[in-house]
């Protein structure tokens, strides 16, 4: 009968204990940005990007629910600078930024809690979920824009 005898190095434990299996796992922006929408956004624009209810009317208040991210919406109707700056300060703040004064947003500002490259995986995970022709058409308005700076 013939013994196997496996030799297991420190360095080889303690690979096995950090990636379980000695194995790493590479996550994607997608990925990683998917769970950062989980634990920041979902609350808001739905679980599965649905938004809420009569996004497109304001309340009493005067101010806009939260809009879907999926092709329903108009979000892939934005360009990357403008999704960014709305996510990292706030609604109001992005439009005042653009002389937009007068329009009154829920959206809360994420500097100092989300860091650039978790707001840029989130954006990553929501247009993983558009087709071809929202993605498509996103990215020539942020070739437009860029263009025109």
């Amino acid at each position: 009968m013939k013994k196997i005898v496996v030799l297991t190095t420190a360095a080889g434990l303690g690979l096995t204990l950090l990636f379980g299996f000695g194995f790493p796992t590479f996550e994607t922006a997608k990925d990683r940005g998917r769970l950062a929408y989980a634990q920041n956004c979902a609350s808001c624009h739905g679980a599965n990007l649905e938004g809420q209810a009569n996004w497109q009317v304001p309340d009493e208040t005067g101010t806009y629910p939260a809009p879907p991210h999926s092709p329903d919406g108009h979000t892939w109707h934005h360009d990357d600078d403008l999704l960014f700056t709305y996510t990292k300060l706030g609604g109001e703040m992005a439009m005042a930024n653009l002389g937009i004064t007068d329009f009154k947003s829920g959206m809360p500002g994420f500097e100092g809690v989300l860091t650039d490259a978790q707001i840029n995986d989130i954006w990553a995970y929501i247009k993983s979920t558009w087709t071809d022709r929202e993605r498509n058409a996103q990215a020539e308005r942020t070739a437009a824009t860029a263009n025109e700076s």
